[in-house]
């Protein structure tokens, strides 16, 4: 009788999660802001000390150079942020380093940026590796951005600064 109890309550929650996603999720919220975490967020100076800690005490293990790369926050603690960058090297960084302007880093080595959201659309731009971009929109699939005064669309799994579940206009 046991089994069939557990069963049962497996089945129900198994069940239960599928039709609510967001229950699924491995999203939190921040114990300072109450902002999902992970989330992406920028650099908004040209400059970022990234410390071993949370405080002006712990040592810097490396200094951020460019202006607008984007960041993921996975920990908050009082005014300092802890985030990965696309190469996942992580560390603390004060949140007034930090701004919520939507960025990304192409992935691959190249990546057509297309005119829609459509495999067979037309080329705007080819990009780089590690080429910056501004994201402004984001689909199931696709992402619009801009760079280097090209718009269009990218596969968002070409993209860093973006997850999946990430869908807005």
């Amino acid at each position: 009788m046991k089994k069939l109890t557990v069963s049962v309550a497996s089945m129900a929650l198994y069940a239960l999660l599928l039709a609510c996603p967001a229950l699924a999720e491995t999203s939190t919220r921040g114990a300072v802001t109450k902002l999902l975490i992970p989330r992406f967020v920028s650099l908004k100076s040209s400059e970022g000390n990234v410390r071993r800690g949370p405080s002006l005490t712990h040592r810097i293990d490396w200094i951020l150079k460019l202006r607008n790369m984007p960041l993921q926050v996975v920990a908050e603690h009082g005014h300092w942020r802890k985030v990965l960058d696309f190469e996942g090297a992580g560390g603390w960084i004060h949140y007034s380093l930090l701004s919520g302007a939507r960025t990304v880093m192409i992935k691959q080595d190249t990546v057509d940026i297309l005119d829609r959201p459509l495999p067979d659309s037309a080329i705007n731009a080819r990009l780089e590796r590690n080429v910056l971009a501004w994201l402004s929109a984001c689909e199931l699939e696709w992402c619009e951005i801009t760079a280097d005064g090209y718009k269009g669309w990218a596969p968002k799994a070409a993209l860093w600064g973006v997850s999946a579940e990430d869908q807005f206009e």
